[in-house]
């Protein structure tokens, strides 16, 4: 088992800063891949980004050039940094952990965190 808590939410005006952490605990972090995840009300859970246990990393279209994800495996924790926020990033932000292989699709992970908010205002 992977446990996972989210932190870093909060509320930012558009085009502002955040950086969301996610620390993991329990088997081998290197073994997972991680993604980020989010869920704004009424729509459902979408791709943010992900990273692979050595560092590729892959991004939605709509986050692309704005946020960055990283990790760092000695620590066990993995990072989401968004930059030039906008209204429509505003959502709850799940982090997830799947064995070894990287994917957009979040029915392939089998650990998640309790999410945290996110909220950009105009």
């Amino acid at each position: 088992q992977v446990q996972l808590v989210e932190s870093g939410g909060g509320l930012v005006q558009a085009g502002g800063s955040l950086r969301l952490s996610c620390a993991a605990s329990g088997r081998t972090f290197r073994d997972y891949a991680m993604g980020w995840f989010r869920q704004a009300p009424g729509k459902e859970r979408e791709f943010v980004a992900a990273i692979s246990w050595n560092g590729s990393t892959y991004y939605a279209n709509s986050v692309k050039g704005r946020f960055t994800i990283s990790r760092d495996n000695a620590k066990s924790w993995v990072y989401l940094q968004m930059n030039s926020l906008k209204p429509e990033d505003t959502a709850v932000y799940y982090c997830a952990a799947r064995p070894t292989l990287v994917s957009s699709n979040s029915k392939q992970y089998d650990h998640w965190g309790q999410g945290t908010q996110v909220t950009v205002s105009s």
